[in-house]
């Protein structure tokens, strides 16, 4: 059970505009995170503009789902990986892959460039610090654009997951 209420337009402290952007820019019914953050309604409003701002980066979204789906899996954040499965699969990803993420060091599934995005999302997941193989195997592939795009993703989405995690954010029925 989340430990604050999910707020919802017709709730009195609701800040109507703020569901009007949910309403406009993101999936209906609005998820319970951002019925959760919406007692927030200014920090929540920077929420959206910030993850709206990385789904526009360079960074492809095959690449960027799947740092994402690192970070849910090396966090066991079922509320993220749940969510992310189906835009991973609209970036590209198989289904195959998908079920693989756990275990992407060893799957011929993935490409060096897969893997290397992969680990580093894992890496700084885990340790925070990335070490300098890890880095500089992904920058192989990765312009400095991208991998700036790229580290700002993982951070991004590790503090989601935290989020996620200290409020008990339930998944929508949809995606039980």
């Amino acid at each position: 059970m989340s430990r604050v209420k999910y707020l919802q337009r017709s709730d009195t402290q609701a800040d109507q505009a703020l569901f009007d952007r949910l309403e406009r820019e993101r999936k209906l019914p609005t998820a319970n995170l951002f019925r959760a953050l919406a007692h927030a309604p200014q920090i929540l409003d920077g929420f959206i503009s910030y993850a709206n701002t990385l789904r526009g980066a360079e960074l492809s979204p095959k690449l960027r789902e799947l740092a994402i789906l690192t970070v849910g899996h090396c966090t066991s954040s079922a509320y993220e990986i749940a969510h992310h499965q189906s835009h991973g699969q609209k970036a590209g990803l198989s289904a195959e892959q998908l079920g693989a993420v756990p275990a992407f060091e060893s799957s011929p599934l993935f490409d060096e460039e897969e893997r290397a995005v992969m680990a580093l999302a894992r890496e700084s997941t885990l340790r925070v610090d990335v070490s300098e193989p890890t880095w500089r195997n992904v920058a192989a592939f990765l312009s400095e654009r991208q991998l700036v795009e790229l580290v700002l993703t993982v951070g991004w989405y590790n503090s989601g997951v935290r989020i996620m995690g200290a409020l008990a954010i339930e998944l929508e029925d949809g995606y039980r």
